[in-house]
């Protein structure tokens, strides 16, 4: 932070304070998915007045009379955030003071050349000293000499929000801080004036070159990478496209940590394409993860296949691929609940890169990660890829052969539930795509199997409207996106289903009146949240089956109602 923008060493203090405070509201803590300033006071903080450190900053003068030609804003340096209030901590050139205001001016991208100070001998005047840039003319008049006085940073809180309360302005101390003489014959000359710095250090530790040290560094090449600078822990903006992910370096992570997991897994190798070879093509996906308060915690780039491309026959055979019923997977939870058992689930990173490929399946390189010597040549997959047609078959496919090798027994109706049976303890694993719920009788049995366990999901809500429909303006795509997410709500609030399915019967042509039905239901689920299914332990395992209906209950057509449900005992599933 010091070295960045080149100010002085005294004001270590006030870049310790500064990184205490972005510290708490930017970087999230392990395992809660929240910054400690939102753990303290239960609120999410703003990020928007967050200024880079050190940079140059102009204040307004508040004097009652200035002459025409003279300067109506002061220059300084900006030192951070005041405790007690939402002001910024800056320190006055002119004055030699750190003060606290909120009318300031930022010039961020504009590096402040700020003096160093040197004291010699029993001396306790300072003498202000500019590191000249190399070609750069001396600005003022030779031997000018700048008020001598060397700045000491001020109170050291760590936060923002405790602390003894500083004074709106005060003078700072001398100390002496140590740097480096220049030669002889320049240190009658001193400059009175900042000057921008465009120097670039050249002299970097070998340890910490990450590129190619025989390459020549160009200004114009340094400038592009200003951006960088000041990223924040995670990228908040979703790229449109490659191009634009390329302008951020979190996304810039993003995706080579995705083509990693291409050569850890041995996905594809580069190869000549074969005579007549049409390849698929690749596009890169971006999408920010959130936490549970809805902040975004990771960046995701995925790269994938362009499936629609792929010819029968040819890129693909089949396709089909067994997925865990709702009501398979309500029973599987009746019936831990009833055994005592503990179900945990867990979700396979990348998984569909573990599926092999059994056609031969070309596809182009990646966008913006071409081979520079091989730019003509195609990858040949060995597994599969997001957006194939066979992906999900081919990544069941890998982990039912898994399972069966390692002593599991697949069911004989229900194919995605397996069992594994040591002495009197059984261990149950029902596979959903890439998310998988397992349990068993015994911790141990379960622990040797090597699964992990992951967080556990939400449980939604619900209510039954009444609909009426009448005519109004359209409001198609936001009504779908309500009905989609109070569909997978249903799942564990079946008292919602039949108000939602009835709403999702308006979805082609939706009205007002629809709108303020399904808003019905979110408020229903507002105030009803510990609505939810009861799989109660140590409950019996009959089956049983109840039927209502309601006969010309529709008011407009008066069309009849019907709905079933089946308990396992005492517990709901389907």
């Amino acid at each position: 932070m010091l070295d960045e923008h080149r100010t002085p060493r005294c004001f270590w203090a006030e870049a310790v304070n500064t990184a205490c405070y972005i510290a708490n509201r930017i970087f999230l803590r392990a395992f809660l998915g929240k910054t400690l300033y939102e753990l303290r006071f239960d609120r999410q903080p703003s990020v928007k007045h967050l200024r880079v450190f050190g940079c140059r900053y102009f204040v307004l003068k508040k004097a009652g009379h200035l002459d025409k030609f003279e300067s109506r804003c002061l220059d300084g340096i900006f030192l951070g955030y005041a405790s007690s209030s939402r002001a910024f901590r800056v320190w006055i050139l002119e004055a030699k003071q750190v003060v606290e205001t909120c009318e300031v001016s930022f010039d961020e991208p504009m590096p402040c050349t700020t003096p160093a100070f040197e004291l010699s001998g029993d001396d306790d005047e300072g003498t202000p000293i500019f590191e000249d840039e190399e070609g750069a003319d001396d600005v003022g008049d030779a031997g000018a000499t700048a008020p001598a006085a060397a700045p000491v940073p001020s109170a050291t809180s760590s936060d923002d929000d405790g602390g003894p309360l500083p004074t709106a302005s005060s003078s700072l101390p001398r100390q002496q801080a140590h740097v480096e003489a220049g030669p002889a014959e320049d240190a009658g000359e001193v400059t009175s004036e900042i000057v921008p710095s465009q120097q670039v250090q050249r002299d970097h530790p070998d340890h910490r070159i990450t590129g190619d040290i025989h390459q020549r560094v160009t200004r114009l090449s340094v400038a592009s990478l200003a951006f960088f600078f000041h990223s924040p822990h995670v990228a908040t903006f979703e790229p449109r496209d490659v191009s634009h992910a390329l302008s951020d370096s979190n996304w810039v992570n993003a995706m080579h940590e995705e083509l990693e997991n291409f050569e850890r897994n041995h996905v594809w190798n580069l190869v000549e394409p074969p005579p007549n070879c049409r390849p698929i093509g690749t596009k890169w996906v971006f999408k920010n993860k959130q936490g549970e308060n809805g902040m975004v915690v990771r960046n995701k780039a995925r790269l994938v296949a362009q499936g629609f491309c792929q010819k029968e026959g040819i890129d693909y055979e089949e396709t089909f691929v067994l997925v865990a019923r709702l009501e398979a997977i309500k029973i599987l939870l009746a019936f831990a609940a009833s055994k005592g058992f503990k179900l945990q689930q867990m979700d396979v990173k990348s998984a569909f890169l573990n599926g092999f490929v059994e056609e031969e399946v070309y596809v182009r390189q990646p966008p913006c990660f071409e081979s520079a010597k091989f730019l003509d040549r195609v990858y040949k997959l060995r597994k599969a890829l997001y957006g194939l047609k066979q992906a999900p078959r081919a990544w069941y496919a890998r982990l039912k052969s898994f399972l069966l090798k390692s002593g599991f027994v697949m069911g004989s109706v229900d194919k995605t539930l397996f069992l594994l049976s040591r002495g009197g303890d059984i261990l149950i694993v029902q596979i959903y795509v890439d998310d998988i719920i397992f349990g068993g009788s015994s911790h141990t049995l379960v622990s040797s199997s090597g699964y992990r366990s992951s967080k556990a999901l939400k449980e939604p809500l619900s209510i039954k409207p009444s609909i009426q429909e009448t005519y109004s303006r359209s409001l198609r795509w936001e009504f779908r996106g309500m009905i989609g997410s109070l569909l997978y709500l249903t799942a564990t609030r079946p008292n919602i289903q039949f108000a939602v399915c009835l709403c999702a019967c308006y979805q082609a042509s939706p009205r007002t009146s629809h709108r303020h039905a399904v808003k019905r239901i979110f408020r229903y689920l507002k105030f009803t949240p510990e609505f939810g299914l009861w799989y109660s332990s140590g409950s019996s395992l009959s089956l049983r089956g109840f039927f209502d209906a309601d006969h010309a209950g529709c008011w407009i057509d008066r069309k009849s109602t019907s709905g079933t449900c089946q308990l396992l005992g005492t517990s709901l599933v389907s």
